[in-house]
């Protein structure tokens, strides 16, 4: 399989390793993005395998509890200046209050659904938002929480929202814990909530690279089978501590995980905190955007 120019630069970009290692992992990987970050993983070359596609998209993610209901929801446009629009803006609020009042079971029941205040639908409200502003608009995702205790939290002024749901006993105010730990999960995007839900077969690819990193160190391929065996374990603990929210340290204190904070908050408060749930959008996540440029459209004037 072949590859350009331009796969050389995603897979840098994705790793932050540099362009000549990166290609030759393509090119021992006769092209295949994923087999080349494994590559250079195993090669030590790659600390961590960031996500591909995450592309930058305008609009705004918004999160908020509406009538005892928690709701997070991404709306798209296509340029910065329309999504701190005022008129935006406030489409988006109607849309959230629109997934409280209804419930609706996917994206295409929300977008039948009747927009507040209005006798349109979410959709035709949608029409009729992008002939005011004039830019596509749309709907892109939504998600909500029904039970149990839901704090909301928007960062940079809707780059990113986060819903966290809480189950809270004691009759004490959670909404504290649940913004620092909504917080968390806005800076350090966890890839999962507790090491109970990390699979098997993430965990087999994580031993297979770090035995595949020992190999390639010459201080270490020597050692016994059972050493390397050991020092795997520890490194999944250190797996867990980096990608599991609730294993994380703290931010605001790392002498303690996010799980202590919450239990020993709750403590402090007379009551009882179990983290259930939450929910992380990042406006236009996974999202191509058409690169535009502009020196060669303005020389293909010219001709």
């Amino acid at each position: 399989m072949a590859f350009t120019a331009a796969d050389v630069k995603n897979l840098r970009e994705m790793t932050g390793v540099g362009m000549m290692d990166c290609k030759k992992a393509l090119t021992e990987a006769d092209g295949n993005m994923d087999k080349a970050v494994e590559i250079l993983r195993e090669k030590g070359l790659a600390a961590s395998a960031k996500k591909a596609g995450r592309i930058a998209a305008e609009g705004m993610a918004y999160a908020a509890v509406i009538d005892g209901v928690g709701v997070v929801v991404e709306v798209n446009a296509e340029t910065d200046f329309v999504g701190k629009n005022e008129k935006f803006v406030e489409f988006v609020k109607g849309v959230a209050a629109a997934v409280a009042a209804n419930k609706p079971a996917d994206l295409d029941a929300l977008m039948a659904c009747k927009y507040n205040g209005t006798d349109l639908t979410v959709l035709q409200q949608q029409q009729e938002m992008v002939l005011v502003i004039g830019e596509n608009i749309k709907v892109r995702r939504f998600a909500f929480f029904t039970d149990g205790v839901s704090v909301p939290y928007v960062h940079a002024g809707g780059k990113i929202g986060v819903l966290v749901n809480l189950e809270v006993s004691g009759g004490i105010d959670a909404t504290e814990i649940g913004k620092d730990v909504a917080m968390q999960i806005a800076a350090l995007n966890p890839r999962f909530w507790d090491k109970s839900q990390v699979t098997q077969d993430v965990l087999d690819e994580e031993k297979k690279i770090m035995l595949a990193q020992m190999a390639n160190d010459p201080k270490m391929a020597s050692k016994p089978d059972k050493v390397k065996e050991n020092i795997v374990a520890g490194k999944l603990n250190k797996f867990y501590a980096e990608n599991c929210l609730l294993q994380q340290e703290f931010v605001k204190d790392n002498s303690m995980t996010v799980e202590k904070y919450i239990e020993s908050s709750a403590k402090a408060l007379g009551g009882t905190v179990t983290f259930k749930n939450a929910v992380r959008f990042e406006k236009g996540e996974g999202i191509e955007k058409k690169e535009e440029n502009f020196a060669a459209e303005i020389a293909s004037m010219l001709k």
